[in-house]
């Protein structure tokens, strides 16, 4: 009997497992560019750009390799759900089976469960990462802290990745106290990798022109890669060039750099056009060939190995209910600048720019800059956590939604992280050059123009020391809180408050 297999636009792996159930001669793979998911958030145009060009190179390769493809193109005859897209393949082939691999977000995976009282469906584990999801239930089952360290320190003894034996090499499982320079010389940067646009890619750009022309971003910048063998030359290019100089600059910021070190793969690994196991063993590869220092390579495959395979457990152990989650009940409303880019402190110009330019920023900038300063000002986590799923290129609500909900805005109450991620504006002016270009004072906090991080900073400390106080890796900061007058408390307050009323003037 026939089936249909149903490939998502974040499913791009001819080793993902609808595949493996698929019979070339008898069955159908459906994919389907739905209004649906492509407005669910405003999206970025870079986003859309990337995902519908990479779907249609996707559909071509199968069609080539002998699979029946039925593609829906959004401006086809398009009902504009999958579920729909499904039911009308169903009835025009008279197919009642159907092959889904689990959908990475919950809310689609819900709504396509819907689909057993009409069929007979088989749901299968997405495999393509190191670890199931049962693999995590039960690591995490009896523990009171889910703790990202131990459970990377599971997985690289699971797989031996930079391990001999049962110790990683090295002596050390991280090297992230290595990993915080700042950059001097922008001439030991890189430039970054650009992919011309093929026939798709354009023909997918006059598309996102047409119907999503009022979103974020340019289209006549889009410079991703859109097919596997793209994505692997984006690997290797910065395997090759910037993976020595990753480790010791992957948390350093500077002016009119977007990109620095960082190796721009998390749009292809979270799309499926690049597996994570071969992303981890090829940066090994290099670190056993002498290419790259060891903080470097552990550095990287932390983030994939460790990181993007804990946060992944974190949102389906907790969903439903993870992503309304708002421990600190912040309600004020996300400025306007956030989708303009136009504000005064450089710091967030910049993360911003690099966001409405690119769809990208990186991780510093976002837990450190956006993140902080939507912190500090008391922003809805609502709508902090739908804009970083909407702006971003590599944003899928599994892999988004516990890093900003948890990691940047402490609104799951510490499920992810131990404390806030809070700073004033010392911490940016150490890893970056931003504050030299800045209207702002990043050395005072009482005057006309201090640095607003520099007394938002101490506000958010006055304001949940019920919460924190007795939290350890808040001891000093609490501690330097109390030697301050009750006057000059005082003053923080009126100053923040008045920032925070006036923020987008």
């Amino acid at each position: 009997m026939s089936k249909i297999g149903l490939i998502l636009g974040d499913q791009l792996s001819e080793n993902i497992a609808t595949l493996q159930y698929i019979n070339k001669k008898d069955d159908i793979i459906l994919m389907a560019e739905v209004k649906a998911e492509a407005t669910y958030v405003r999206h970025h145009k870079h986003k859309i750009i990337l995902i519908f060009s990479a779907m249609r190179n996707f559909a071509d390769k199968l069609q080539k390799k002998g699979y029946k493809i039925k593609y829906v193109k959004y401006d086809d005859n398009n009902s504009h759900t999958i579920r729909e897209e499904i039911e009308k393949l169903s009835n025009e082939k008279n197919i009642n089976q159907l092959v889904i691999t689990k959908p990475g977000e919950y809310r689609l995976l819900k709504d396509l469960e819907k689909l057993h009282k009409k069929y007979d469906v088989n749901f299968l584990d997405d495999n393509r990462f190191f670890a199931s999801l049962n693999t995590f239930n039960s690591w995490a089952k009896g523990r009171k802290e889910l703790t990202l360290e131990y459970y990377y320190r599971k997985l690289r003894l699971d797989n031996q990745i930079l391990m001999q034996g049962n110790k990683p090499i090295g002596g050390k499982w991280n090297y992230d106290k290595e990993n915080r320079k700042t950059i001097k010389d922008s001439n030991i940067i890189n430039k970054p990798l650009k992919f011309e646009h093929d026939k798709i890619t354009k023909e997918v750009i006059r598309l996102v022109e047409k119907e999503f022309k009022g979103n974020m971003g340019k289209s006549d910048n889009f410079n991703y890669g859109v097919t596997k063998e793209q994505a692997e030359i984006a690997l290797r290019y910065f395997l090759d060039n910037n993976l020595k100089n990753y480790g010791q600059y992957q948390d350093a910021m500077m002016n009119d750099q977007s990109f620095l070190f960082h190796s721009i793969i998390s749009c292809y690994l979270n799309i499926g056009l690049l597996c994570p196991k071969y992303c981890c063993n090829m940066a090994q590869k290099y670190y056993d060939e002498n290419k790259a220092p060891l903080n470097s390579v552990e550095g990287f495959i932390r983030q994939i190995l460790g990181w993007r395979e804990f946060i992944r457990g974190i949102y389906w152990h907790y969903m439903p209910g993870y992503c309304e989650k708002n421990f600190l009940n912040h309600k004020n409303d996300l400025p306007e600048f956030y989708w303009t880019g136009k504000t005064e402190l450089n710091c967030l110009k910049n993360a911003l720019n690099s966001t409405i330019n690119y769809a990208y920023s990186h991780h510093i900038q976002r837990l450190m800059i956006t993140g902080n300063f939507a912190l500090l000002t008391q922003i809805d986590v609502m709508q902090i956590h739908q804009w970083y799923l909407a702006v971003y290129i590599d944003a899928f609500e599994w892999v988004e939604s516990p890093n900003t909900i948890g990691m940047s805005q402490y609104g799951d109450g510490g499920i992810v992280a131990t404390k806030p991620y809070i700073s004033g504006g010392a911490y940016i002016n150490r890893m970056s050059d931003y504050c030299k270009k800045c209207y702002y004072d990043v050395k005072t906090t009482d005057k006309n123009n201090s640095c607003p991080f520099n007394y938002l900073y101490w506000n958010f400390l006055i304001l949940h020391q019920d919460k924190f106080r007795k939290n350890h890796r808040m001891a000093i900061a609490y501690s330097n809180l109390d030697k301050m007058t009750e006057k000059k408390q005082k003053d923080i307050i009126e100053k923040s408050k008045y920032f925070i009323n006036n923020v987008n003037n």
